[in-house]
């Protein structure tokens, strides 16, 4: 990830609700065959120290990631979107892309069945809560549990991150809030997602 101080975020608990708001997460893993990825949900462990997070894989995603052998590094892309030298203050400029992205570095730790079995039932629950009537996994267990034996669960401790939040620090306020409501209002590359997050930079 580029080091560009004026983005760069180093607060754990920002990366966390980076997590939380944005829990599709992209795994890579240096293997012997060469560069692995996969793409599974995952959810913070809000009463870990740290940051740590829980998901699965499918077999054989274990095997092909090496999953537990080695480091790997988890991809959480936060609201991203194009910006427009058009809506800037008539300077010359350039295009760009603003975003928020985390790199998460750790060794998975490889869950027992009973550990897989929750770490499963949490994460349905977790979504389905958000639903009138919730479609828990607990509510067809046997059926729950064949369909677990397929998966691998894992715990990853994070060791290290890297964290950008690129949101058009640098420009005056003119540009900034034009970007905003681009973002939020515009007819062609609208991202209220990405707009929000540029709020919470620029006004405090």
């Amino acid at each position: 990830m580029r080091h560009t101080p004026a983005y760069i975020v180093t607060d754990p608990e920002e990366v966390k609700r980076l997590v939380r708001e944005n829990p599709w997460a992209t795994i890579v893993s240096n293997t012997a065959k060469g560069l692995v990825a996969s793409h599974y949900p995952v959810m913070l462990e809000e009463d870990a120290d740290g940051i740590s997070i829980v998901s699965h894989v499918g077999r054989p995603d274990d095997r092909a990631l090496e999953l537990g052998a080695h480091e790997v590094m988890v991809i959480i892309q936060g609201p991203h979107g194009y910006v427009s030298p058009g809506w800037y203050d008539g300077k010359p400029a350039v295009p760009t892309w603003n975003h928020v992205t985390a790199h998460l570095y750790g060794t998975p730790q490889i869950l027992s069945d009973e550990e897989n079995w929750q770490v499963l039932s949490n994460l349905v629950g977790h979504f389905e809560h958000e639903l009138p009537e919730p479609n828990l996994l607990e509510h067809n267990e046997e059926y729950g549990r064949r369909i677990m034996s397929g998966t691998v669960g894992f715990r990853l401790i994070v060791e290290r991150f890297e964290a950008r939040a690129k949101l058009s620090q640098g420009k005056s306020a003119e540009v900034v809030g034009n970007v905003m409501s681009e973002l939020e209002h515009g007819e062609n590359y609208a991202q209220p997602d990405l707009a929000a997050e540029m709020h919470r930079v620029h006004d405090k």
